[in-house]
């Protein structure tokens, strides 16, 4: 499994990718139109500004005074490396003028783009379809744009200006435009990208400590209670239940010597209640503290966690799959887990049959805890736990912890089922 940060470093690479190729995309789009309206206002520039001043009257009839004048202007100062050909067009479709000498004075029909600019006015820009007549002097110059714009006779009459300009220029116009901020965007993007890595990497790291702070205090926690658990045990073992038991011994030696029979069925009936406590004490002691696994065995324990339950007139099963194969911190988990869920059984489910079952398969170990009982809603552990009731909580980053899992499911009036599942050692 690849470390979080290199994960978070290549979901961020592939996320600048596709953010920086969009944006270059824009980029380039956004320069390409700027390379046109430069292209535009080159021509407009040309047309208006440069040739027009130097039509003269007579280009309209053929002129050849008129013609060179202004082939002239376009010769010294429009054509060039950007623009490789100059037409001047009357409204009829008639070439009153251009560089190549052969299409002056041939007729060929505006299309209903040129007219239009000869009606609003506007410069156009288009890729030139070179395939047509008129162009077939241009078909050696390589993809060209057509760009057009009015212009006027001395007399105002309009006239169409056409130049044909290079794409390759309009395009290195574009680069020119969009390169630089591209070049930017890449650095920044690639900058981002740089800064992230690290905070990333340092993030992880007080993640991880914190996660192991927590796993300490976790680890920390449980050893305590056990101690404690064990301590509680001891002392009530040694006290309470001793003394109960010399208590219980005396009180069936009174009854046997008392010639009272009111009095002998009185003592025969504290000594009785007696023992039931001492009985009682014992299965909390259980619960407390469990007793030595490896000396007992996991069935016994198991059974012993049951008998509060068959006291209570619950019918019981309990099946543990010999040879289990859990180290002894595992068995001592799926003890407390098994007690956790009795526990919760007894006093909540209200069931009337629980089955216990510890088995063993796919390389796992599984508890399982299923009882009849009323069930509850899927939001009334989350309000328990919110109460303070955090076994199973606590129970399940311990299952985490040793590379398991835990689950419950329940329904009103369906029973619950416990499932832990621990690695088979």
């Amino acid at each position: 499994m690849k470390h979080p940060v290199t994960q978070f470093a290549l979901a961020g690479l592939a996320v600048l990718a596709v953010f920086g190729a969009g944006a270059l995309l824009a980029l380039r789009s956004l320069g390409h139109t700027e390379a046109l309206r430069d292209a535009r206002q080159f021509a407009t520039l040309a047309g208006q500004g440069v040739v027009e001043p130097a039509i003269a009257p007579g280009l309209l009839g053929g002129d050849r005074e008129a013609i060179a004048a202004v082939d002239r202007i376009v010769q010294e100062r429009v054509l060039g490396e950007r623009v490789v050909r100059v037409k001047i067009w009357s409204r009829d479709g008639h070439v009153l003028y251009s560089d190549e000498p052969r299409l002056i004075g041939s007729r060929y029909p505006l299309d209903d783009a040129k007219l239009d600019v000869l009606r609003t006015g506007r410069t156009q820009a288009e890729l030139s379809d070179l395939t047509g007549p008129e162009n077939r002097f241009e078909q050696g110059q390589g993809s060209l744009y057509e760009v057009y714009l009015p212009v006027r006779a001395p007399d105002g009459t309009p006239l169409l200006f056409e130049t044909y300009q290079r794409t390759s220029s309009v395009a290195s116009t574009g680069r020119r435009i969009w390169m630089p901020f591209a070049a930017l965007l890449l650095a920044s993007l690639g900058l981002l990208w740089l800064v992230q890595v690290p905070l990333a990497w340092r993030l992880d790291r007080k993640l991880r400590r914190t996660q192991q702070a927590r796993e300490a205090l976790l680890v920390h926690a449980v050893e305590a209670s056990t101690d404690e658990r064990r301590r509680i045990a001891a002392e009530l073992h040694d006290g309470p239940v001793q003394e109960l038991a010399g208590l219980s011994y005396s009180l069936s030696a009174a009854a046997q010597t008392e010639t009272s029979p009111a009095a002998r069925e009185t003592l025969d009936r504290a000594a009785a209640g007696t023992r039931d406590s001492m009985r009682k004490l014992r299965s909390l002691l259980v619960e407390i503290h469990p007793p030595n696994l490896r000396a007992s065995g996991l069935q016994a324990a198991m059974a012993d966690l049951l008998a509060p339950l068959q006291a209570r007139g619950i019918d019981t099963e309990l099946t543990v799959e010999p040879g289990i194969g859990l180290d002894e911190e595992a068995e001592r988990l799926v003890y407390r887990a098994a007690a956790e869920a009795l526990r919760n059984v007894q006093r909540h489910a209200e069931a009337t049959r629980v089955r216990v079952a510890v088995t063993r398969g796919g390389g796992h170990v599984r508890l399982e805890v299923t009882d009849d009982g009323r069930g509850f809603a899927p939001g009334e552990r989350e309000r328990r736990r919110e109460e303070g009731h955090v076994g199973l909580s606590l129970l399940e980053e311990l299952a985490a912890r040793a590379g398991g899992g835990l689950e419950i499911r329940s329904a009103p009036d369906e029973g619950t089922t416990f499932r832990l599942e621990l690695p088979q050692t």
